[in-house]
């Protein structure tokens, strides 16, 4: 068996305190929770979690950072399917998008006290998100000119229009307000109107 560096040993440690702390938070809350609970989840001193975490709030964005980043692995698997066409791959794009938020935090509602925190605290991961967001729209929106699909004089003004239109799928206070299912036909509806709007024809 080949021996782990103190780097990868340092990550594996930080890997489940951060999977002991989304546990906790899922079930208790982040204002309930404590730095000392999750050491004793981890089986570990205090003390010794504050080696890897300066405190609750960087445990806290270190977890939202992972969500992100499983969010945006998703997202980007659909912009890169070969199947789909623009029209298409924007539809699948929002849809996967609110399935993956309605899951989230309608299932686990104490998370949106995360959320809140990190967008006060930590807007800066916010931030990041959004960028990663637009990123990808304007990967469907130069490709659906490529295919002649769509046609846009301004570019980062039309993704922006289109990440404003759709910010309503990625937001936790949101989940809870409909049926999934209706939920759905609501974003499938505002693509629909917001493809005509690109469209070349």
């Amino acid at each position: 068996m080949i021996a782990k560096t103190p780097e990868q040993e340092s990550e594996l440690i930080r890997t489940e305190i951060l999977d002991a702390a989304e546990q906790r938070l899922r079930t208790y809350g982040y204002g309930k929770t404590t730095m000392a609970e999750i050491a004793t989840d981890v089986g570990m001193s205090a003390a010794n979690l504050y080696r890897y975490f300066d405190n609750k709030l960087d445990i806290g964005a270190a977890l939202a950072q992972r969500c992100f980043r499983e969010r945006f692995a998703l997202l980007q698997a659909v912009v890169e399917r070969t199947d789909l066409n623009a029209s298409q791959k924007l539809e699948e794009f929002v849809v996967t998008n609110l399935h993956y938020t309605h899951t989230q935090f309608s299932e686990t509602p104490k998370v949106n006290e995360l959320v809140d925190i990190i967008v006060a605290e930590r807007c800066e991961i916010i931030q990041a998100k959004i960028e990663n967001d637009l990123k990808l729209i304007n990967q469907i929106l130069q490709e659906g000119i490529k295919s002649k699909e769509f046609s846009i004089d301004d570019m980062p003004t039309t993704a922006q229009a289109v990440l404003h239109a759709i910010v309503k799928f990625s937001v936790p206070l949101f989940m809870t307000m409909y049926p999934l299912n209706e939920f759905e036909q609501h974003a499938r509806d505002l693509v629909a109107l917001l493809i005509r709007g690109l469209s070349n024809n």
